[in-house]
């Protein structure tokens, strides 16, 4: 049996949840530290690793637009959370010997390097470790299409999307159903018809039409960054067909 080989450059997706552990909000740095940990092995491997990260464990703006805030404010502000989960992910990253750089979509030139393709290509090419926040600098879409977006302009050969304890695509949600079946893969238009809850419909369609490969994956598993960096087929693989 051959040996998987590793992605020569790749997209992990982050959930602002991830970065919470076992707390209710904010982020436990032990948790950032266990991830950066991980991401260290795969780096060394030769892996040229983007990050993209979500705020969720800070603020969600769908949420606070639901309860009467203007939407494009309270996404606005969902962009300055991904900002400070980004900076708790490049200090973890830097403790663990790990050249990193945050690249933001909307300025804040005391922190973070503004977004640049080629900047953020170049820093890959050179040994570092991209964490890119603030989304796509717009309101009204999710981090979610922001890593679609970003994995496609970077060139990746495959977006990793990290989730909270769910380990793959199911067929309905295995939390709240029991009867939920697990797929080993799964094709992008599959996964719009049958609304399996990838990732929004406008990230997945993005993908769909870019052919971007995507891998979904329980963070919490032994190890799970380490081995999906590396290319093994854990979780689910969502392809073209």
């Amino acid at each position: 049996m051959t040996e998987p080989q590793s992605p020569k450059r790749v997209l992990l997706k982050l959930s602002g949840e991830a970065l919470m552990g076992n707390s209710q909000f904010g982020i436990d740095p032990i948790v950032a530290q266990e991830m950066a940990r991980q991401i260290h092995v795969a780096h060394e491997a030769g892996v040229q690793v983007g990050i993209v990260v979500g705020g969720g464990n800070i603020w969600r703006g769908a949420t606070a637009s639901a309860m009467g805030m203007e939407r494009a404010t309270a996404d606005y502000m969902g962009m300055v959370a991904t900002v400070m989960n980004g900076l708790a992910l490049q200090d973890a990253l830097e403790k663990a010997g790990v050249q990193c750089r945050v690249l933001t979509a909307i300025a804040m030139h005391e922190v973070a390097e503004p977004y640049i393709r080629r900047r953020a290509i170049r820093h890959m090419e050179k040994g570092r470790v991209v964490v890119m926040v603030a989304g796509n600098g717009t309101p009204y879409f999710t981090t979610d299409t922001a890593a679609a977006l970003r994995g496609l302009e970077l060139d990746v050969d495959v977006l990793l999307m990290a989730k909270n304890r769910v380990d793959g695509v199911y067929s309905a949600d295995p939390r709240t159903d029991s009867a939920a079946v697990r797929y080993e893969t799964v094709t992008h238009q599959e996964a719009l018809e049958k609304n399996l809850k990838v990732m929004d419909a406008s990230a997945m369609a993005l993908c769909r039409d870019n052919n971007l490969p995507i891998r979904v994956f329980d963070v919490t598993a032994d190890n799970a960054i380490t081995r999906a960096l590396m290319g093994e087929e854990i979780g689910t693989l969502v392809h073209a067909g």
